[in-house]
């Protein structure tokens, strides 16, 4: 058993109050979710309009699908997320 785990962190520049903010993550939280097998959530800065936070985490029988997965899934955000990426950091076991 491989337990993959990522923390991204967006800039949603446009964001000019929480509930923009909550529109943009429960927009890319929520695809993700639905196209991917995956634990993800916003885990950090929940009062900061313009920073989103987000932990993602996934558990895989080969440590090489695993990573894999992690990969589709950050790169999916990255592309569906109305937001600037700031900085990924992944743990891998």
């Amino acid at each position: 058993m491989h337990v993959h785990s990522a923390r991204i962190v967006f800039r949603i520049g446009h964001a000019s109050s929480l509930k923009d903010k909550r529109q943009v993550a429960r927009s890319v939280m929520d695809k993700a979710k639905n196209k991917f097998n995956a634990s993800i959530a916003e885990v950090d800065d929940h009062d900061a309009h313009q920073r989103l936070v987000i932990g993602i985490a996934l558990v895989a029988a080969e440590h090489g699908h695993g990573q894999k997965c992690l990969d589709e899934i950050l790169r999916y955000m990255e592309e569906n997320a109305n937001a600037e990426l700031l900085e990924v950091e992944i743990w891998q076991d």
